[in-house]
């Protein structure tokens, strides 16, 4: 086990009604607030009224910016930024999934920053950021307690990340009714999304992690199990619930925690999302089987045990490869059966630009660790999941 620094201070207030808390969440740290959201879906619902309410009882001042996109753009984070300035907002409070979270979260680092706030996507550490909350609506991307944010540069459609321990939002609403009215499609793209999460911490050549492991697996069949009755039955709490929950566990650090992780599916994937603009976790459920039987070899061992613990394969001490391709199967089975695509031409995507994803998502370095990839490496991949 590897050593490591824990450190996530976000408070979670979890549970039916706890949106209504909201208010009073933001009162302890300021009075006036930038109102960040998506499309609008939240007023269609009856959220956003309930939201401006809380905040009026509370006398929270608030300016909006509304209209994040799915692969949230760099033009909304500088708007957002100039905002904040114009109106000398200290805090900010993002309502939706990973989108406006992550949108909010570049926003926050750029405000006191007096350079182009894209200059932390190219590197540059963040010294300074505002405080931020959530309301959170759509659980996928875990940004509601994680220190990272993903955003896509209009010019040359480059998606990438940053990662600080002074973006993660100080608090964080959950409650899973909020998730109800969300399509299936969203729901199983964010339940993809979590699980990869899981699996780029999983897959790692560091020895003796017995707990994490068991935690990792643990996390994944809860969802495994919880996935289908939340899409069959969208109202039922419960299950919304562990998704949601396991949404959180997925990515606040807990599961990485003395292990090497790998990060080379979310790299590639989001080459495929900043020209598509594919949904990110319907991108991660076509890149990652392909990843998985490009690299396994590594560590056979590894991808037995995953076969094993996850999916129920039964040892095969005739042919390990046997039993791990089993694994893989079954992994992009459930991805299909919850309605995920699980290759490229499902996406309705050729391979006229493999070779330019590749060469994007490489060209300051291989990527990952579990099996560093270079360009060709990458490219094979995507062949692959055509």
């Amino acid at each position: 086990m590897q050593n490591f620094i824990f450190q996530n201070a976000t408070r979670i207030l979890f549970g039916a009604g706890t949106h209504t808390q909201v208010g009073k969440e933001v009162s302890r740290h300021t009075n006036k607030v930038l109102l960040h959201y998506g499309s609008g879906s939240i007023k269609k619902t009856g959220l956003y009224d309930q939201i401006v309410q809380s905040l009026r009882e509370s006398q929270i001042g608030f300016v909006e910016l509304a209209g994040v996109q799915p692969n949230p753009r760099l033009s909304m984070v500088k708007k957002g930024i100039e905002l904040c300035r114009e109106h000398k907002i200290d805090f900010i409070l993002a309502i939706g999934g990973g989108s406006p979270i992550d949108s909010a979260k570049a926003i926050a680092a750029g405000v006191p920053y007096p350079g182009d706030v894209w200059d932390f996507f190219a590197g540059k550490r963040i010294e300074k950021a505002l405080k931020l909350g959530v309301v959170l609506t759509i659980p996928a991307a875990g940004s509601e307690s994680s220190d990272s944010s993903v955003i896509t540069k209009e010019e040359g459609w480059y998606k990438r990340a940053i990662g600080s321990n002074l973006l993660r939002p100080v608090f964080s609403i959950m409650n899973p009714e909020l998730t109800y009215t969300l399509p299936p499609y969203q729901t199983a793209a964010g339940i993809t999304d979590m699980m990869a999460h899981i699996l780029e911490r999983y897959f790692t050549t560091e020895p003796n992690v017995d707990l994490t492991d068991r935690l990792c697996e643990a996390t994944l069949k809860c969802i495994i199990r919880n996935a289908p009755k939340a899409l069959k039955e969208p109202n039922n709490y419960d299950a919304r619930a562990e998704i949601m929950w396991s949404g959180t566990i997925a990515h606040n650090g807990i599961l990485g925690t003395g292990r090497i992780s790998d990060w080379a599916t979310h790299g590639i994937e989001h080459e495929l999302s900043g020209i598509y603009d594919i949904t990110h976790g319907a991108g991660l459920a076509i890149i990652f089987p392909a990843w998985m039987k490009y690299v396994y070899q590594v560590v056979p061992e590894r991808f037995m045990q995953y076969a094993y613990r996850v999916w129920d394969v039964a040892p095969d001490f005739f042919s390990k490869t046997n039993m791990i391709h089993e694994g893989i199967a079954r992994t992009k089975q459930f991805f299909s059966e919850i309605g995920m695509p699980v290759s490229l031409t499902e996406a309705g995507i050729d391979a006229s630009r493999l070779e330019e994803m590749a060469q994007k998502c490489t060209e300051h370095g291989p990527l990952g660790s579990f099996m560093p990839l270079h360009k060709q490496d990458v490219l094979k991949i995507l062949q692959t999941a055509l």
